[in-house]
């Protein structure tokens, strides 16, 4: 299909194409198909990049239409919300200057400058007010293109340092503005056609943070809202919210006893208890139990490492910043780092004895702790931490095994998530940016083989992919797993990464059939990613209700007074010897007030045992969540107990 001069070519998704006058807009392409497809396109992503649905296209492109279903368009909804904020509160308290504003995984914040003022939690609900107001009157976002010398004019005259401190780092040429009814902001954009999308708005919490993150500059307020295009979201939203705060893990960690937290060890810095240890253990065994079945060794590595290790992996150089200062001997003067990262280690275990092509694959796996200096600020129960260990493991293998070796991992990651409930989730392909090739290291030939052996291997298992470019380690392409929980909320677990980069630095080598050395390619792999956020992740998703395999306490014996506290522990010597754990709760209490106790702490299954058990010798059995289901022969419930961990781990 051919265009005149004053036509272009547009590509849609399935590949059809179709012709339109130069200047079209995306609305207005949207239009040609459908009114409904019009009313309901915020965005769109011209040859990969978001662009407002009313800019104008002049050369042939491909389109992708951006809705509320998509995430682009909801990251342009929020954003735009973003600046609808802003507008309300210029509009409220004159004279405040303005932070950024972007949009966040659900919703948006904007960093505020009030002064003298402190706002109050109170004010919200008119400000949320003003907003809805300023929604309805459907003003455009219209886009600008204006000098820098014009932009430094402007929030000169405005008195805005903020915005000022933002252009002395854009370089010289073309800046945007955006502009919506009475409020004009600095802005690359996009957005969505008029603020009347805008129907439901709920401004979340108030918190402080520094200008650009830095303890030295000014503490702005930052205010975090969230906007949906109908009441009904919001509502369904607030109610998820509500939900959250019952399974959040801090709460939870806390009241089943599983982990603590004490200044004086450190912020960030996990103490594990006896449950959230026991827990924790049947996590690694049982995923040891897997990397054995598949080939795995299993190694140890220090919790520390010379600093020229890290240097010589590029880890020193792209993350030294976020690492814990380097530590002095006191007397040789070297320099060692508290381990940010276990594949350096790994290289250096794989490079102790020549190998031979016959040799590899070779896999490595460690659940090795690693430190990194997270902000104070930053830091959130288990899910942000500054020490945690991973369940890292490194494949080194030939070229001609890297697909083989990434579905066979991909295969341990898929039942990982089987295993522990996580049946929603999307496989993303995170390639490097060609337009920013200085993030990265290596060669253009290695990260073509790398990322396209991680393309094939995803569409051999039949993933459900999406692809995000940019997003690629530094030293090599990766799949992550986006897991959704119970709540519907987006997590990434799970990262395989395939890597043509250390083996180079660290000069591994393999001798080939050929009589050659050669270099191995190394695949990184962590089915959890770390353990710590793997866990709060797991508490959230099911409120604290473990797989019977893995919860802490499986059981708990409740004799019904003190004459029944010896066939109690009968009872659980019986247990014990086929691997099912549990306690005796002989407190002094009435079998009601144990029970409500036991619920509480979510034990799967109470085992009452009175008059009639131990006459019969028997058990009656209660379940979580659900009551009696009945009264069983020892044996019997051990094989009902070992039948319900086989369904569930599926073997």
């Amino acid at each position: 299909m051919s265009s005149s001069g004053n036509e272009i070519k547009i590509t849609f998704p399935d590949l059809s194409v179709r012709v339109f006058e130069k200047g079209v807009t995306s609305l207005e392409i949207a239009l040609s198909i459908s009114e409904g497809l019009a009313r309901n396109v915020l965005a769109a992503k011209i040859n990969g990049e978001i662009w407002d649905a009313t800019r104008a296209i002049d050369q042939d492109v491909s389109i992708e239409l951006l809705t509320w279903k998509d995430e682009g368009g909801k990251s342009t909804f929020w954003h735009s919300s973003a600046h609808l904020l802003a507008e309300a509160l210029e509009a409220l308290y004159p004279g405040i200057k303005f932070g950024i504003g972007p949009p966040i995984e659900n919703g948006f914040y904007y960093d505020v400058d009030f002064g003298d003022k402190t706002l109050e939690g109170a004010e919200l609900e008119k400000i949320e007010a003003k907003m809805i107001e300023l929604a309805r009157q459907k003003n455009e976002f219209v886009r600008k293109d204006i000098s820098k010398q014009d932009a430094v004019g402007y929030f000169k005259e405005k008195g805005d340092e903020y915005k000022l401190d933002l252009l002395e780092r854009l370089e010289d040429g073309t800046i945007t503005f955006y502009e919506q009814g009475g409020f004009t902001d600095l802005c690359r954009g996009p957005h969505i056609p008029h603020t009347g999308y805008v129907k439901a708005v709920k401004l979340l919490n108030i918190a402080g943070a520094y200008w650009r993150g830095d303890e030295k500059n000014k503490m702005l307020t930052r205010i975090y809202g969230i906007t949906f295009p109908k009441a009904k979201e919001l509502k369904e939203y607030l109610h998820m919210l509500e939900e959250a705060k019952k399974r959040d893990h801090r709460k939870l960690g806390r009241e089943l006893e599983l982990f603590t937290f004490s200044e004086k060890v450190g912020l960030g810095l996990p103490l594990w208890l006896p449950k959230g240890t026991l827990l924790r253990e049947r996590l690694v065994s049982f995923l040891k139990k897997e990397q054995d079945h598949t080939g795995y060794q299993q190694v140890i590595t220090p919790h520390i490492g010379h600093k020229a290790l890290y240097e010589t992996s590029g880890h020193y150089e792209k993350y030294g910043k976020d690492s814990f200062q380097p530590i002095a001997t006191p007397h040789e003067g070297e320099e060692f780092l508290l381990k940010p990262m276990n594949c350096p280690h790994h290289c250096e275990i794989y490079k102790h004895k020549p190998r031979s092509y016959k040799d590899l694959p070779v896999r490595y796996a460690e659940f090795g702790t690693v430190y990194r200096y997270e902000q104070s600020g930053e830091l959130h129960g288990l899910t942000r931490v500054r020490g945690f260990t991973q369940d890292d493991a490194h494949i080194f293998c030939r070229q001609d095994q890297v697909k083989e070796e990434f579905i066979k991992v991909i295969d341990l990651v898929l039942y990982v998530f089987k295993a522990l409930g996580f049946d929603n989730y999307t496989a993303q392909i995170s390639l490097r940016d060609p337009d920013n090739m200085e993030k990265y290291i290596g060669d253009e030939e290695a990260w073509n083989k790398a990322e396209q052996a991680i393309i094939e291997a995803a569409e051999e298992k039949g993933l459900d992919t999406v692809t995000e470019t940019g997003e690629a380690a530094f030293y090599g392409p990766k799949l992550d797993f986006m897991v959704k929980d119970a709540l519907g909320r987006s997590w990434q677990l799970g990262t395989i990464q395939v890597d043509y980069q250390l083996p180079q630095r660290f000069e591994l080598e393999y001798t080939g059939s050929d009589n050659q050395k050669h270099r191995p390619v190394m695949i990184h792999r962590a089915p959890f990613g770390s353990l710590e956020r793997f866990v709060a992740v797991l508490i959230e998703h099911c409120a604290g209700n473990f797989p019977l395999w893995l919860a802490p306490e499986q059981l708990v014996i409740l004799p019904i007074s003190e004459k029944y506290a010896e066939y109690a522990s009968k009872v659980k010597a019986l247990l014990a010897d086929n691997d099912i754990t549990g306690e005796i709760d002989n407190r002094d209490e009435k079998i009601g007030r144990k029970i409500r106790d036991a619920e509480v702490k979510k034990i799967p299954f109470m085992v009452i045992v009175g008059e009639k058990e131990q006459e019969e010798n028997k058990i009656s059995l209660r379940k979580h969540g659900e009551g009696d289901i009945g009264s069983f022969e020892l044996s019997a419930f051990v094989d009902f107990f070992q039948g319900i961990i086989r369904e569930s781990l599926n073997k």
